[in-house]
C-alpha cells in the first residue's frame, strides 16, 4: 500500500508516519495502523489511501489446503484459487460457497498462527503456487451454530454476491483511482431491512458422535452420516417436534407396523407348511442340490429332507444308510448328532427290509439289556426284561413257561427234581450235558451257588445280597453262602453270617444282606 499527505504546518513527521502506516497495513498489522492514523489525526493531516498496482500480485495462485475436523485421522487435501489480496474473510466466504461449510465453523491456521478474519494471504507469506495452509473444520454445537442463524448467513452471502455482481456489471459507481493514484470510496448502499434480531431457541437434540452434526431428539440416526444415537439419550419432555419430523416419525411407524405385519403373515404361512408336512413321512427338497454322499446333483423332489437336521441326500444313500447300520438308532449320514425317525425309517425301507430292521433293533435291545432272558424254545425269538422278584417268564410266542432260575423249561418238575433229572439224563442226553455243564460253570465263575439246606443250585438276580430258595425258603447270604439267620430262624444272630452284628459287615464285599 503507498500513502500520500497534503502538506500542512508538519510535513517531516506526517510523511514518516504516512510510511509508517504503508507499512503496517502491508504487513497486516492492524493494532499498528490504528495507533498511526490516530497520531495522523492529530496532526488534523488529511490522508488519502490508494492500493499500489506492486503491492500484490494480480494473478490468482493455487493454494494447498489440509481441512481436518474432530474425527479426522488425516487431513484431506484440497486445492484452492485464491489471490494473494484475498482477505481470511473472503476466503472463508468462497469455502463457505465452495463446500458449504459456514465461516463460523472455519478455523485457519496459516504459518503456525490462527488467521484472523481482517487479515491478508499475503500477510502471511502467501505468494505462491503451491503455499500451504491448514482449515480445522469445528462442530456446529461447539460454534453454537443454529439453523436459523445459519440461514441468515446464507442470506447475508446472497446479498453481498448480488452487490459484488452488479459492481463488476458497473451497475454501482466505483473509485477512479489507478496504479498510484487517488481512488474514491463507493457510495454506501442501503442495507436491506433486517428483521429484528429473534433469541436463539434454546438448543435441543443430541450430538454425532462420527460427524459433530446436531440431530432433533427423536432422530434414531444421525441425518448426515447415519450414525447411531447415543444410548443413554432421553429425549426432553419439552421438545415439540416440528411437522417435517412428525411426518418422519409416522412414516417410520409405518414402516414398522408394514414390517411387522410381514412378519406375521411369513409366520403363519410358515405354520401352514408346517401342519402340511406334518402328514407327510417324508420331505423332498424343494430347490436343487447335492447329496453330500455320492455328489449326485437332485433336482426338485428327487431328494430327501430330515425332519431332524434338515440335511438333504439322495434316497439310495439314505436307504443303503438305514440297512449297513449296526444300531437301532439310524444317525445322520452327514456325521450330525440327529437320528432318522422311524416314519422316515419305514417310508423309505421296503416291507420287507423294514421287518428285518426291526428284528435287528430287537436283537441289539436284549444284548444291550441288562436284565434280558431269551426264550428256551429252540428257534423261539422269545424274550423279556425281568424284575428281581420274578422266577418265571411265560413266551407268548411258544407259550411256554421258562425258568429264569434254571435258565430251562422244566414243566410239572420244580427246581430239585429238574436238576436231580438233569444230572441222570447227563449221561446219555447231549442237551442235557450242555445244560449240566452250563450250571457247573455257572458255580464255579460265582454266577449261581447251592442252598446251604437243600444242595439245589440259586442264583441272584439283582439288588442285595440276600436271596431265599424257591424250594426250602431258607435265606441266603450271597456274599459268605451261608444262611442268613441262625437255627432258630429269621432273626437269631447266634448263627448264620451274623450280617451287621455289632455294625459289622458279614464279608468285605457285603451290600447288606436284609
Amino acid at each position: 500500500m503507498a500513502s500520500e499527505v497534503t502538506p500542512t504546518v508538519s510535513l517531516k513527521e506526517a510523511e514518516e508516519l504516512a510510511l509508517s502506516l504503508s507499512e503496517a497495513l502491508s504487513s497486516g498489522d492492524g493494532q499498528e495502523a490504528a495507533k498511526l492514523c490516530q497520531r495522523l489525526s492529530q496532526l488534523s493531516v488529511p490522508v488519502s489511501v490508494s492500493i499500489n498496482s506492486q503491492a500484490y500480485p494480480q494473478d490468482s495462485i493455487r493454494l494447498w489446503v489440509g481441512v481436518e475436523d474432530a474425527q479426522s485421522d488425516n487431513c484431506i487435501p484440497v486445492n484452492v484459487e485464491v489471490s494473494c489480496d484475498m482477505t481470511i474473510a473472503q476466503l472463508k466466504a468462497k469455502i463457505s460457497h465452495d463446500y458449504g461449510f459456514s465461516p463460523s465453523l472455519q478455523r485457519w491456521v496459516i504459518g503456525k498462527r490462527l488467521a484472523r478474519d481482517q487479515e491478508t494471504l499475503h500477510s502471511h507469506g502467501v505468494r505462491q503456487n503451491g503455499d500451504k495452509a491448514f482449515l480445522f473444520i469445528i462442530s456446529a454445537h461447539a460454534a453454537h451454530l443454529t439453523r436459523q442463524q445459519h440461514k441468515l448467513d446464507l442470506e447475508q452471502q446472497r446479498i453481498e454476491g448480488i452487490v459484488e455482481s452488479m459492481q463488476s456489471m458497473q451497475l454501482l459507481p466505483r473509485g477512479l483511482g489507478g496504479g498510484g493514484g487517488e481512488e474514491t470510496a463507493p457510495p454506501t448502499l442501503p442495507k436491506p431491512p433486517t428483521k429484528p434480531a429473534v433469541p436463539p431457541k434454546p438448543q435441543l437434540g443430541w450430538t454425532c458422535a462420527m460427524c459433530t452434526f446436531v440431530n432433533k431428539p427423536t432422530r434414531p440416526g444421525c441425518e448426515m452420516c447415519g450414525g447411531e444415537r447415543p444410548e443413554d439419550y432421553e429425549v426432553p419432555d419439552i421438545y415439540q417436534p416440528d411437522q417435517q419430523e412428525i411426518l418422519r416419525i409416522q412414516q417410520e411407524q409405518l414402516a414398522t407396523l408394514q414390517y411387522e405385519q410381514a412378519q406375521q403373515e411369513e409366520r403363519q404361512r410358515n405354520y401352514l407348511n408346517l401342519l402340511a408336512t406334518e402328514d407327510q413321512h417324508l420331505i423332498y427338497n424343494t430347490t436343487e442340490t447335492e447329496c453330500p454322499i455320492c455328489f449326485s446333483t437332485l433336482q426338485p423332489k428327487e431328494g430327501i429332507v430330515l425332519r431332524e437336521c434338515l440335511h438333504t441326500f439322495c434316497r439310495e444313500c439314505l436307504i443303503g444308510t438305514i440297512v449297513n447300520s449296526n444300531d437301532a438308532e439310524v444317525s445322520c449320514p452327514d456325521r450330525c448328532e440327529s437320528k432318522l425317525l422311524d416314519r422316515e425309517i419305514k417310508a423309505l425301507l421296503t416291507e420287507e427290509e423294514h421287518q428285518r430292521f426291526l428284528e435287528l433293533c430287537l436283537s441289539i435291545a436284549e444284548s444291550r439289556s441288562e436284565h434280558s432272558f431269551h426264550c428256551q424254545t429252540p428257534n423261539c425269538r422269545g424274550w423279556c426284561i425281568y424284575e428281581d422278584e420274578v422266577n418265571e417268564f411265560l413266551c407268548e410266542l411258544c407259550n411256554e413257561t421258562n425258568c429264569i432260575l434254571c435258565r430251562a423249561i422244566h414243566n410239572g418238575m420244580n427246581c430239585k427234581d429238574y436238576q436231580d433229572d438233569l444230572r441222570i439224563r447227563a449221561a446219555n442226553d447231549e442237551a442235557a450235558q450242555q445244560t449240566k455243564q452250563m450250571l457247573e460253570s455257572m458255580l464255579q465263575n460265582g454266577e449261581a451257588m447251592k442252598c446251604p439246606r437243600c444242595d439245589i443250585i440259586v442264583q441272584k438276580k439283582d439288588g442285595c445280597d440276600w436271596i431265599c430258595c424257591l424250594m426250602c425258603k431258607t435265606e441266603i447270604c450271597w456274599v459268605t453262602k451261608q444262611a442268613r439267620w441262625g437255627p432258630n430262624g429269621s432273626g437269631d444272630t447266634s448263627g448264620g453270617c451274623k450280617c451287621r452284628v455289632n455294625n459289622q459287615p458279614c464279608h468285605p464285599n457285603c451290600q447288606n444282606c436284609h
